[in-house]
């Protein structure tokens, strides 16, 4: 075995220390030039590549629009039916709202009129009316087994509409004052002139046979007389509005076209009416059919 000196010894030693520094110092450079290398060779790739990238990525971004707004579309789809039922729904509450109310506001409107303490009244339903050139009619859901009775007059909360001319067991008539037939005792609230009010199958019915000299203006209040008819006197009618040959017109206070509900009113004075005439043709036509089928329902 060889033995090396002191001296020596030590001289390797300073020489493997000094190329072991070395070697690490170049690992070191060499460590760092990789990375620059590599992150040049990434940068350069990537530069490159961005183009051919985009290009690729416009249809996936296109698909991904397009997928969005159909989603966002039959959201909105869904929510617009969700909607458009809800709303339906809320117009037919509504309907049936505005229904309620109206025949609340009706009934409500018959308990302005109250009946004379002595009379009694059945309140019915108006399911038909016979309006036309030759007749001025309503038909209602009451008849006999309600207590109906022909006389029996016909008011709303405004005042007086007719009275019952035709009565059946479930159902009856009520002839309008503007209906041609008929015949009303009227007089001037206030002054107290004494006319008829006949119907002419118009809107607004006219008084005739007023007093001699009697002095009837637009404005004036009818009422009925109470005398020679089946209606008890102070029963509001009318307002006169005009005059059509020299006739004052009345403006009836009840709204005749819209009526929802009358108040058959009981005054025991029907007894004065004359015996209904036997059945038969009109003015050369059919009887009405609608009280007919009323009655036989």
């Amino acid at each position: 075995m060889v033995r090396l000196s002191p001296v020596r010894r030590a001289t390797i030693q300073r020489i493997a220390f000094t190329l072991l520094l070395l070697l690490s110092v170049l690992m070191i450079a060499v460590s760092k030039t990789d990375q620059m290398v590599l992150a040049s060779l990434r940068i350069s790739v990537m530069d490159t590549a961005a183009p051919t990238l985009e290009i690729l990525s416009r249809p996936a971004g296109l698909l991904g629009s397009v997928m969005r707004q159909g989603s966002d579309f039959f959201a909105a789809y869904r929510e617009n039916a969700r909607l458009a039922k809800e709303n339906s729904e809320l117009l037919q509450w509504q309907q049936t709202a505005l229904s309620l109310a109206s025949e609340n506001a009706q009934l409500r409107e018959l308990l302005k009129l109250t009946p004379e303490p002595a009379g009694s009244y059945v309140t019915a339903r108006v399911i038909a009316n016979s309006g036309g050139t030759d007749v001025r009619s309503l038909i209602v859901s009451a008849g006999r087994e309600h207590g109906v009775a022909r006389g029996q007059a016909a008011i709303t909360g405004e005042g007086l509409v007719g009275r019952v001319t035709e009565v059946g067991n479930r159902a009856a008539r009520v002839l309008l004052i503007t209906d041609l037939n008929s015949r009303v005792p009227v007089t001037v609230a206030g002054s107290h002139l004494r006319a008829v009010l006949m119907g002419n199958n118009s809107e607004r019915p006219n008084l005739r046979n007023a007093e001699a000299g009697a002095t009837i203006k637009i404005g004036d209040r009818i009422v009925t007389l109470g005398q020679g008819g089946v209606f008890p006197p102070g029963l509001p009618v009318g307002v006169v509005t005009g005059f059509d040959d020299g006739l004052p017109q009345v403006e009836p206070y009840a709204e005749l076209s819209g009526v929802g509900y009358l108040r058959l009113v009981d005054y025991g004075l029907g007894e004065a009416l004359p015996n209904p005439p036997a059945p038969g043709p009109r003015n050369g036509k059919r009887p009405d059919r609608a009280l007919s089928q009323a009655i036989h329902r």
